[in-house]
């Protein structure tokens, strides 16, 4: 049974006077004192009270499997045939019938969106949470900061000053609004361009630029490749190269915050690419059937590295996965720094008084390379990158919106804009001149006592260094 529908207080500001609920399909029948709305071809219709007038303005909702509702059984009772099949997991009602469920809806799911292109919204009255001037003018310093930090960093590497980066061009509002809707109790789980959701919880400039040129200063002790960071401190679980690892973790993290019923979630990041790797389905499953307060935020940037979307599969995006697992799901314009924030603080709310797991797929395109280790020009072309780098910047979007509010100047941009660089040059001074750890951190922080594998190879290093000397920097200490 699947159905558009209320399912947390949270989402209040979504359904309002429950008049914007859109549901998909052909024209509703009626019958019994009930709308009846077909959904797709083959699956079960849904049931609306005749009192609730159904109209297509909501831009998007989420999409609930309510396997325990009691709107199947009425179903099952109104069908033509007396029988139906009690099968472990719930009744299944037979029909003589032969049909396939179709593998698509007949319209794609809508992207929820509240500020157009030139920053306005995109009708008066639009559905979103509001936010005031002070937290406006920090989520949008972030997303200039995270911009600039890019394209410092990003040069960096090409002088040769650090080894790698990836930035996240065209998708700062995705990352820093999704930061600004969570609490400092909520558990980061990211994927690798996430370094914003840090910078909103105060990880500094100079701790970012420490990570990225791995000096005795960076909270990994060098041992990570640049931009995987981790903070303890603030709840931001170290990044991890394979991909998607996390989202089981994630499942299990947040189903110990309900055990030990915490008023927190975990959130756990994901690109478009991986969706495409088992562990996706593993984290969903886990999390819908132990019911675990876990927010999955698809960054569907359009790209993984070299792979288009088209190639990577062939449902309606990401956001219909959720429904198969039972989980309710939103698709949000990645771009729209207020449509993200709604949609992220609307799906705390669910994942955390309902006690179940949210998929967001946020559709933001990737402007910048997959990497510093990629050349995007070589499968796309540079008048695509450019439409979405010019007349659909996420940055600049924002910024129109809190001018329009009257909360921001040419002289506040210029301030910001000078601060911010002076602030990241001299962190890039600080962390080139810093050393590097010494070489005993290689062995350090796993066991208490270190196993004689493990001495046995610290042996052979240094034996090998001491042999070697020209063939390793000369800036490690040995001690």
């Amino acid at each position: 049974m699947a159905s558009w529908g209320r399912r947390s207080s949270g989402m209040v500001h979504h359904i309002k006077a429950l008049s914007k609920v859109e549901l998909r399909g052909k024209a509703g029948e009626m019958k019994g004192g009930w709308w009846r709305y077909p959904l797709q071809p083959g699956v079960a219709s849904a049931l609306v009270p005749s009192s609730w007038p159904c109209v297509n303005t909501m831009a998007s909702l989420f999409l609930v499997q309510r396997f325990k509702s009691s709107l199947p059984q009425k179903q099952v009772e109104e069908d033509d045939d007396d029988q139906d099949l009690d099968f472990p997991g719930g009744k299944v009602a037979y029909t003589s019938e032969m049909k396939f469920i179709s593998g698509s809806y007949e319209k794609r799911i809508p992207c929820y969106r509240v500020l157009g292109d030139d920053g306005e919204l995109i009708k008066d009255g639009s559905d979103f949470e509001k936010v005031n001037k002070e937290l406006a003018v920090k989520m949008y310093s972030d997303m200039v900061c995270l911009q600039i930090m890019d394209t410092f960093l990003y040069e960096a590497q090409r002088q040769g000053r650090i080894s790698f980066y990836m930035t996240s061009s065209g998708e700062e509002a995705a990352t820093i609004s999704s930061a600004a809707a969570l609490t400092k109790d909520d558990i980061i789980l990211p994927q690798y361009r996430e370094q914003g959701v840090l910078l909103w919880r105060g990880f500094t400039l100079q701790e970012i630029v420490n990570q990225c040129f791995g000096n005795k200063d960076d909270g990994g002790k060098g041992r990570q490749m640049p931009v995987h960071y981790g903070s303890s401190k603030h709840n931001f679980v170290t990044v991890s190269s394979p991909i998607a690892t996390q989202l089981p973790q994630a499942a299990g993290m947040a189903y110990s915050l309900k055990m030990d019923k915490k008023d927190a979630c975990v959130v756990a990041f994901i690109g478009d690419g991986g969706t495409s790797e088992g562990d996706f389905h593993a984290g969903l499953n886990f999390a819908a059937v132990m019911e675990a307060p876990v927010i999955f935020v698809c960054r569907n940037n359009g790209w993984a590295i070299s792979t288009p979307t088209s190639d990577q599969f062939r449902s309606d995006g990401v956001v219909v996965k959720g429904q198969a697992y039972g989980i309710p799901s939103i698709r949000v314009d990645g771009a729209d720094a207020l449509a993200v924030y709604s949609a992220i603080r609307a799906a705390r709310n669910l994942a955390i008084n309902e006690q179940r797991p949210v998929l967001v797929e946020s559709l933001a395109y990737r402007v910048g390379h997959h990497s510093t280790s990629d050349d995007s020009t070589k499968y796309r072309s540079l008048k695509e990158v450019e439409h979405w780098k010019t007349d659909r910047d996420p940055v600049n979007r924002f910024r129109k919106w809190v001018e329009l509010s009257g909360w921001w100047s040419e002289r506040d941009e210029a301030d910001l804009r000078s601060s911010i660089k002076k602030q990241l040059l001299k962190a890039i001074q600080v962390a080139e001149g810093t050393e590097k750890p010494p070489l005993t951190e290689l062995f350090t922080d796993v066991y208490d006592l270190p196993p004689s594998n493990l001495v046995e190879q610290e042996k052979l290093l240094r034996q090998t260094v001491n042999k070697y000397p020209h063939d390793f920097p000369s800036d490690v200490s040995l001690h």
